[in-house]
């Protein structure tokens, strides 16, 4: 009986372990996807760049928010494949960096000890008619 509570607990606690942070990564990639498509999406419906790039930062964080993710743990950058990024046709693309923190530890953030670095890109056209 003994046996079996102490070996069952050193499996254990591993495997949960591994399975929290795995889940932690599986929400850190759909929050990277939505909150690159989010941005995108924001900045091409702005009437100008300044107003466009703060809108679509504040989407990205707060779509990162929503997924439990802080605003410290990512990265948005905003480029454009022409000078004027709301002209008629230019395709905007946002990119969003996201470092997912291993749980539970107790010094991780002091340790950069991350759980996994992700990277997601979305591309938006601007629309002739807007």
């Amino acid at each position: 009986m003994v046996e079996f509570t102490l070996l069952s607990l050193l499996l254990m606690v591993p495997i949960v372990y591994f399975i929290v942070t795995i889940g932690q990564v599986q929400g850190g990639s759909f929050a990277v996807v939505g909150a690159a498509d989010q941005a995108a999406k924001v900045y091409v419906a702005r009437k100008d760049n300044s107003e466009g790039r703060v809108a679509a930062e504040q989407a990205a964080l707060l779509t990162l928010a929503d997924y439990g993710h802080s605003a410290q743990q990512a990265t948005v950058n905003i480029a454009c494949d022409r000078d004027d990024c709301l002209s008629a046709g230019t395709a905007v693309t946002v990119t969003v960096k996201l470092k997912v923190p291993l749980s539970m530890v107790p010094f991780g953030e002091a340790l950069s000890l991350d759980a996994a670095h992700l990277k997601a890109s979305a591309t938006q056209i601007v629309g002739r008619f807007r």
